[in-house]
């Protein structure tokens, strides 16, 4: 009897474990069931969990390397207005997250980092690149994939219109172009220096110093200037004193020199140690503290042409911010640039009133009059450029970069 009743108390808690653990597994089933449910309801476009979903917006820059400082102004620049973008609402009640990946300026590498942006974390639209062959580069896969990038200081025409007749749907830049550079440049060193022969020195294995070299020299002898020299020298070289020599010989009154930081400061030393007494000018890729450091006295009383300056009286507020925020003095002109970019892109998104890249790009192409940092921003439809985007002239001075004017073509 005993037997019996332990052996009934058994099967009894058997049986009643056995029901509490499919009750369990019942329980669970339904659990996930729901879940899985409730993920698939979120993404639907009408719910209101997806109208809060971020906007994502790339960014690929150089982080790392030469190019490194211009970089990561440019991501600190716009991540301090996409926080107040936020904190104002976000973009048609979304807020927007800005995904940077480093592309080291490396064509190769940016192209990695389109597809990444694109294809993985399914950005809107990508801010940059910064350089002319690096944001060519990319434009294959962002016209594959219909997803448009806004360059930063791409200044080669070449990136929105590879060819007469041809335009890069899904390119776009808030920067002045090479031909209008090398004009300003001409222009101001026959008007306002008084310049009547010119030299120049460049970099024949970069196509931004030979396109720019080029224009200048169109331009200077339009104006009925004199080009008394025409000196090359291949990337990776660092003795130009040969070249200088005949330049020297020429007589010029200004030097044009359209390359990066670190040649312009040495061909400037060698030239002063030559006894070169003309004034030296260059272009955009100037803007770097680099060429103070590198340069030393011999770029003393230079001019360039760039594109932003952190004196410019429109700009104050931004700079102040920027102080303030991270301590530090912005990197001219990229994260102004940027943050245009970022304005267009902004403005798009509103009045196209989508983020699908058929429909921003349409969008993009009717930006007219649109307030940004640097002023006004209207964008030609016909090749995808700023329209009469100002200059700035800037001259280095007392070991600095100095504010001159904002110069417009004639």
């Amino acid at each position: 009897m005993k037997k019996s009743k332990i052996y009934m108390a058994l099967l009894l808690l058997v049986i009643f474990t056995v029901s509490i653990f499919l009750t369990a597994c019942g329980g669970q089933k339904q659990a996930e069931t729901g879940k899985t449910e409730q993920n698939s309801s979120s993404t639907g476009s009408n719910s209101d969990s997806a109208e809060k979903e971020p906007i994502l917006i790339g960014h690929e820059v150089s982080l790392t390397g030469d190019a490194s400082m211009w970089g990561q102004s440019e991501e600190n620049a716009l991540q301090m207005e996409i926080e107040k973008i936020n904190n104002a609402g976000g973009v048609d009640g979304r807020p927007l997250k800005l995904i940077s990946y480093d592309n080291r300026a490396d064509s190769i590498e940016a192209v990695n980092v389109a597809k990444r942006l694109i294809e993985q974390d399914k950005v809107v639209a990508i801010i940059g690149p910064a350089q002319s062959g690096v944001a060519n580069a990319i434009s294959s896969v962002t016209e594959e994939k219909k997803v448009p990038f806004i360059a930063t200081t791409a200044t080669n025409p070449l990136v929105t219109v590879p060819k007469e007749g041809e335009l890069r749907k899904y390119a776009f830049r808030t920067c002045f172009i090479d031909p209008f550079q090398g004009t300003v440049a001409a222009q101001f060193a026959y008007d306002k220096l008084n310049a009547r022969k010119a030299a120049i020195l460049y970099d024949v294995g970069s196509d931004y110093s030979s396109w720019l070299s080029k224009y200048f020299e169109e331009a200077f002898k339009s104006l009925g200037g004199e080009i008394v020299g025409k000196e090359a020298f291949r990337s990776g070289e660092l003795d130009y004193r040969a070249m200088l020599g005949k330049i020297k010989q020429a007589n010029p009154d200004i030097i044009f020199i359209p390359t990066a930081q670190k040649e312009a400061a040495l061909a400037a030393k060698q030239a002063r140690d030559l006894g070169i007494k003309a004034t030296l000018m260059g272009g955009d890729n100037w803007g770097s503290p680099d060429l103070i450091t590198l340069g030393g006295s011999a770029v003393e009383g230079a001019y360039f042409v760039n594109l932003a300056s952190l004196e410019d009286p429109d700009i104050q507020g931004f700079v102040k911010e920027y102080r303030a925020k991270y301590n530090s003095d912005p990197v001219m002109p990229n994260p102004v640039m940027a943050i245009d970019a970022l304005y267009m892109l902004v403005d798009s998104i509103k009045r196209a009133g989508s983020t699908d890249g058929t429909k921003l790009v349409e969008a993009m192409e009717q930006t007219k009059d649109l307030k940004v940092l640097t002023g006004v921003l209207t964008i030609d439809p016909a090749t995808h450029n700023p329209l009469n985007k100002p200059a700035i002239i800037q001259q280095i001075k007392d070991g600095k970069f100095i504010y001159v004017e904002k110069y417009v073509t004639k």
